[in-house]
């Protein structure tokens, strides 16, 4: 199967992105508790998601060609409406100053293992959508997006948590939602893949309008002044 570099590059987004986000957990876990152990358990929770995610994969290929793609168009279209929501929200947060704070009530190891089987999850949402239609693509994406992870995991210990999800949110977003709209294309007729690259524009600057647009104000009801008597 040939290279496709538009599906390696969403392959590696949205890994990247949802284990970057597991890997942050995963860290702060760790500089409460000192336990090494955090990492494995958030490493196993994304294996048990990961693992029968490509046995999925492998029995969609035998699926006629229309029902993939639009299968895959509807669950990229879910997935990259989300994420618009999630940068509208994570840049309003950082207009007012706050953050979301993470609660380790449950015990650092089960936290760690849920958060890795979450984001994991929600990762594999797009990557079955992309398997099908780019077997080879999506796996170097995948394991690139991975690699990433771990190793800026590694060498920004203490600083991954501090990075901006707003950015990478909209971009990815943008290439979820072009995908969706070029697969929901090709149900009817075949297209030219040369179309992702206009698509992807538009969606970027829609998604940063929407992300970026004025918060609203909230309107301060004026009192009327007193009936003279």
């Amino acid at each position: 199967m040939l290279f496709e570099p538009a599906i390696f590059l969403a392959a590696l987004g949205i890994t990247t992105l949802e284990l970057v986000e597991a890997a942050a957990v995963a860290l702060a876990l760790y500089a409460q508790s000192r336990r090494t152990a955090v990492f494995l358990y958030a490493a196993a929770g994304m294996v048990v998601v990961f693992a029968p995610m490509f046995v999925l994969g492998a029995l969609i290929t035998l699926l006629p060609d229309y029902i993939v793609k639009l299968t895959a168009g509807i669950l990229l279209l879910y997935f990259g409406q989300r994420l618009v929501k999630s940068a509208r929200r994570a840049v309003v947060s950082a207009r007012r100053g706050t953050a979301h704070k993470e609660s380790f009530e449950k015990g650092e190891l089960a936290t760690a293992f849920s958060v890795g089987a979450v984001e994991a999850f929600e990762a594999a949402i797009v990557l079955v959508g992309l398997l099908p239609n780019g077997f080879q693509s999506t796996v170097f994406g995948m394991a690139g997006g991975i690699g990433v992870v771990v190793v800026a995991t590694y060498v920004l210990r203490d600083q991954v948590r501090k990075v901006k999800q707003a950015d990478m949110k909209i971009a990815v977003s943008a290439l979820l939602l072009s995908f969706a709209t070029f697969w929901f294309g090709e149900v009817f007729a075949p297209l030219d893949d040369l179309l992702l690259i206009p698509l992807f524009l538009v969606y970027v600057a829609a998604v940063y309008w929407f992300a970026n647009r004025p918060s609203p104000k909230v309107a301060v009801a004026s009192t009327p002044p007193a009936a003279a008597t």
